[in-house]
């Protein structure tokens, strides 16, 4: 088939790059218009559009997709079918109808739980021990449409929002080729829109740590969090009187307190553990405000905390 494909993060590029190499044609490529990055603020790439470039297909970066111009593009390229991963985007009707097998959603999770935006990071969030991918027929609805294909994966204790996604994109390039190779097979099941949990996304303010939640909530939210925005906490030390930490791993320990949530129970060679409104979490990586991320370890040999708020 002649394929449009439509995305723009990392987790979109092995599903392009997998129907670029198959039997399939890919005749357009749609993503997000570059945006201003870092901070000199420079006009940046996003990986579907660089690994687009570096194969020699067609890239189009409409800043508004629902415009008439843009669907007369659309249109005009006769794809017969599209294929959309995270392309950040609403499509309108309109477009949904141009391709003759219409389009499909690689979404990352199994529908109807975890539809919208930070699936992902939701799911980690929420402490699930299982999401996945599923294949969606696409409706004007948000992630409400038929589910082709599932196929469901662990979360591990050790799994963050990035380690997560690397996961689900091999396994969302390899359910999507299998969906197109099968797609006058495939049943489309209609879901349950009772059973519908919606992922809104991920903002910044999310990211402050309430140190009087449990240690279990604190360590979801850290691997969550993981690699943007990263939670964070204010701190107190005998070096400084108040700066952010990063924390970018963490566990929940076996260690009794009573002390009050955000107190350094302890701080030895190469631990640290604070208390919180239930349990004790154990800090293992984190960064300071304008210094690079470091081991527990090395931030022990060079502060001493006194406590996080």
């Amino acid at each position: 088939m002649q394929i449009v494909f439509a995305g723009t993060p990392k987790f979109a590029v092995e599903s392009l790059a997998i129907l670029h190499k198959s039997d399939h044609e890919v005749i357009g490529v749609y993503c997000q218009p570059d945006r201003p990055k870092g901070r000199g603020k420079v006009l940046t790439a996003c990986p579907v559009k660089i690994y687009a470039e570096e194969n020699n297909l067609r890239v189009i970066q409409p800043e508004d997709f629902s415009s008439e111009q843009n669907q007369e593009i659309l249109a005009s390229i006769n794809p017969d079918i599209m294929v959309v991963a995270a392309y950040g985007q609403i499509l309108p009707s309109k477009a949904l109808k141009t391709p003759r097998h219409g389009c499909l959603n690689i979404h990352a999770s199994l529908l109807p739980r975890w539809r919208g935006a930070a699936p992902i990071e939701r799911a980690i969030l929420a402490g699930d021990k299982e999401t996945g991918i599923s294949i969606m027929q696409m409706n004007k609805g948000l992630d409400t449409g038929d589910v082709l294909l599932t196929q469901k994966y662990l979360i591990t204790n050790d799994d963050t929002s990035e380690s997560l996604t690397d996961s689900l994109s091999i396994m969302g390039a390899e359910l999507i080729f299998n969906a197109l190779n099968q797609l006058k097979e495939l049943k489309a099941i209609p879901q349950n829109n009772k059973d519908a949990i919606y992922a809104k996304k991920i903002v910044k303010g999310e990211s402050q740590i309430d140190w009087h939640q449990s240690a279990e909530n604190i360590s979801l939210m850290v691997r969550a969090f993981n690699p943007r925005p990263i939670a964070q906490t204010n701190a107190k030390a005998k070096q400084f009187e108040s700066k952010v930490i990063r924390i970018i791993e963490a566990e929940e320990v076996q260690h009794e307190s009573s002390k009050i949530p955000g107190t350094v129970i302890e701080q030895s060679k190469d631990a640290c553990y604070i208390a919180t409104g239930n349990g004790v979490l154990s800090l293992k990586k984190v960064q300071l405000a304008g210094k690079n991320e470091v081991s527990i370890k090395d931030f022990n040999n060079a502060y001493q905390l006194l406590e996080l708020s």
